[in-house]
């Protein structure tokens, strides 16, 4: 059964009445973060239930040593983990001298949590009754600055209700900490400095191994009533901890506040000698602001995002806030602003999967910020991969052996290497090699820039078309190529010889990189003469890239009039996921691997994800065909699935389908669908629901090199809206039963398709269709 209790809100995730048993899943689903740091949303002051300690600084990592029961060739040695980073949001909070420990009051009442996506902060309120009898009334609040992107702030209020008492804030810095995620129980973090000076207390701490250097700083002032009060704070350091305490008689229903900023100053950005002068500059910029200040900021920051991301819907609560919380945590983890850095699987809210970059980055991302950014953020997650290609280059040879230069980019990375440690995915779900070539080919295609591609990308199409066509072998008993021993997008299926969608991106791979080749020399000669001396290509290569390539093997049945999915496919005993006991879902929490293995049943669209990207290669009779096959053993126990599905649907004017799928992606998190939230949010998913509704709903291709819609609206819903930036002009589309209306709020006139037709949108022009897609 899935949970259900954050409130339908258009604008804010809220939690209301205080259990226990929910505190690790809100902590994920009430993260904050600004694209350089972010953290779970664990209480300030001290908590003894369970909980998950959660703060991470982007492109900060360890990589923690593999551990496996039997070390085959080829494991990479490391898998490297997002660490959690020193703590500075705790505050420890007495009264009469007893702590403030929700998990040990007496009562807590009137318990209230609120992420407001609008804004960008992050609200508790409650009333406690403590051991000692003492009441208090609570309001906290909370936020990572975007402006000041090292820079965090709490308010935090207390109020006693029954009767005057001595309250003492602690506010502190704690590098002591431990990664829930760890193989061995390494110690991340070695702490080379405490210190303090007035109300400011600083943290040096650097990483085992990748030693990266950081300063984890706070300060704080306390208010009584509004108004600021002096107090020498009693210090308390030692080698891994610094406190203040601000203690303060407060008379009954006074309310007492401090005012905490802390963040982390880190060596990716400035000199590691002077990371406390660089945090005392900070400081000096959010006292100047003050919170008020720096919450103003904030407010027109979000505001400023939301002009462009957002997506609004009419008449289904449930649905606006799902696809707004998908958009939120979006920009949370990745503003495009560090070209070295990428958009992990939990983005700041969890530790699973290491934070790592995988190809979720490619396949999912790159059109949501295409679409809703700057094209140069898009460019910059190519680039990203383009100063990994000597890494790739080198993880092809060194654990497959490939030459002359194959490139197998790793499955996931942090800085390059391959890092993750399952041969079964290392070096079987070679399929990311093909979804990196594809988003240049969708970044090309999309914002019509071809500069990347002669700059940078076609060394890395070379690259993946020698692996291509090294990583294939020939078959005499079919007379054709064949790539053996994959997983393919499907992970309920490993070591499986010719899987539809890995083959298919292989030919395509090739025939694209030979296409760029010709087109390049013919229209960059210069580039293409610095290329070729470069990476020593021959027309003799080529031609074997292309034999390859034309006798590719597609396995295929006769009698269901569909690819299959990998070879034996049909071996499978063909029980569909309806006639599945509920009982025994999710079957990667029910079932051994070797029962998974053997079923039919897919974790996630796999021969349908080769429909997806390839949609003009088939007709829609048979992605139709395809859908109803495969879709009914589809148990979409992966976040990637639902929206690839709802996108299908629609196309194929399923729209119910489309529609229950379109609740899934975007609750996904919200209303835990596979029970995990607790171990962090969804993030590279999250952009496949903003798919879902631009593509699905919307119908928004490109077609014939011009931008194409075939609006379509789930019977819920009155009406949507949403914006693209297409080649430097803004694109608002809004969607009712009747009639689409489309305005160019920016940029030169626009030619687009709508349900095939060509329609003229001038600047600053409503054009109105009195009709949508049948």
């Amino acid at each position: 059964m899935n949970q259900n209790y954050i409130k339908p809100d258009s604008w804010s995730i809220i939690e209301e009445g205080f259990n226990t048993n929910r505190v690790e899943s809100s902590e994920s689903l009430f993260s904050i973060g600004n694209g350089a740091m972010g953290q779970r949303a664990n209480f300030e002051e001290h908590y003894s239930g369970k909980t998950f300690q959660g703060s991470y600084i982007a492109g900060v990592y360890y990589p923690d040593k593999t551990r496996v029961g039997w070390w085959k060739n080829g494991y990479p040695e490391y898998f490297a983990k997002v660490l959690n980073a020193p703590n500075w949001i705790g505050i420890n909070i007495e009264i009469n001298g007893e702590q403030l420990d929700l998990f040990t009051c007496k009562k807590v009442e009137n318990f209230r949590r609120e992420l407001n996506m609008k804004a960008g902060w992050l609200s508790r309120s409650f009333k406690a009754t403590l051991q000692n009898n003492i009441q208090i009334e609570v309001e906290t609040k909370r936020f990572l600055s975007l402006d000041l992107d090292e820079v965090g702030a709490i308010q935090y209020v207390i109020k006693p209700v029954n009767g005057d008492a001595t309250i003492t804030f602690q506010p502190y810095l704690d590098s002591g900490i431990t990664n829930k995620d760890t193989n061995w129980d390494d110690k991340f973090w070695d702490t080379l400095s405490v210190s303090q000076e007035n109300n400011q207390a600083f943290i040096q701490a650097k990483t085992m191994k990748t030693d990266f250097h950081t300063c984890t700083f706070m300060e704080s002032e306390v208010f009584v009533n509004g108004k600021p009060v002096s107090i020498q704070p009693k210090v308390n350091t030692d080698k891994q901890f610094v406190s203040f305490s601000y203690e303060h008689q407060i008379k009954k229903n006074d309310v007492y506040i401090i005012q905490k900023f802390g963040g982390y100053t880190v060596d990716r950005n400035h000199d590691k000698t002077k990371l406390v002068p660089a945090a005392k500059e900070v400081l000096k910029k959010a006292i100047s602001l003050g919170f008020s200040g720096l919450l103003e900021n904030q407010k027109q920051a979000w505001a400023s995002i939301w002009e462009m991301a957002d997506i609004t819907i009419e008449g289904d609560v449930k649905a606006q806030q799902g696809i707004r919380f998908n958009i939120f945590q979006l920009n949370q983890t990745y503003l495009g602003k560090d070209s070295r850095l990428n958009i992990g699987p939990k983005g700041f809210t969890g530790e699973k999967y290491g934070g790592s970059t995988y190809w979720d980055t490619e396949a999912y991302c790159i059109p949501f910020y295409m679409a809703t950014k700057d094209q140069q953020v898009a460019k910059s997650l190519l680039e990203y991969r383009y100063n990994h290609l000597e890494k790739a280059i080198e993880n092809a040879e060194k654990n497959l052996g490939f030459k002359n230069g194959a490139a197998l980019y790793p499955m996931v990375t942090m800085n390059g290497e391959e890092c993750h440690n399952e041969w079964e995915i290392t070096f079987e779900e070679i399929h990311r090699n093909g979804a990196i070539a594809f988003a240049i080919y969708n970044y090309y295609r999309y914002t019509n820039d071809y500069s990347y591609i002669p700059e940078k990308g076609l060394e890395v199409l070379i690259g993946i078309a020698r692996f291509w066509q090294q990583r294939a072998t020939f078959s005499k008993d079919k007379n054709k190529y064949v790539i053996l021993g994959v997983t393919g997008p499907n992970e309920y299926e490993n070591n499986v010889n010719n899987n539809f969608y890995t083959n298919y991106l292989a030919q395509w791979c090739i025939n694209y990189t030979l296409e760029n080749i010709q087109k390049i020399e013919s229209e960059y000669a210069s580039d293409y003469t610095r290329i070729m001396n470069k990476v020593k290509l021959s027309k003799a290569e080529m031609n074997t890239w292309k034999t390859v390539a034309d006798a590719m093997y597609f396995p295929y049945s006769e009698t269901h009039k569909v690819f299959l999915q990998q070879d034996g496919f049909l071996d499978k005993e063909l029980v569909t996921v309806s006639e599945l006991d509920n009982a025994q879902r999710p079957i990667n929490q029910k079932w051994s691997w070797d029962r998974i293995l053997r079923s039919p049943y897919i974790k996630q669209a796999d021969t349908l994800q080769g429909f997806y990207l390839f949609e003009d290669a088939f007709t829609t009779q048979e992605l139709e065909r395809h859908f109803n096959f495969y879709e009914p053993f589809t148990v979409h126990e992966s976040s990637l699935s639902p929206c690839i599905h709802s996108i299908q649907a629609a196309k194929l004017d399923k729209m119910e389908q489309a529609y229950a799928f379109y609740l899934r992606t975007s609750r996904l998190d919200l209303d835990d669908y596979n029970h995990e939230v607790h171990e962090g949010l969804h993030i590279t998913s999250m952009a496949g629901t903003w798919m879902s509704i631009v593509e699905g709903f919307g119908g928004m291709r490109i077609k014939n090199n011009t931008l194409s819609f075939t609006p379509k609206i789930p019977k819920e819903w009155q009406g949507y809206s949403f914006k693209v930036n297409f080649r430097n002009r803004i694109l608002k589309v809004t969607v009712s039963n009747n009639k689409t209306i489309f305005l160019l709020e920016s940029g030169d006139d626009l030619e687009i398709l709508v349900n095939n037709k060509a329609v003229l949108i001038k600047n600053k022009q409503l054009q109105t269709l009195n009709s949508i897609s049948a």
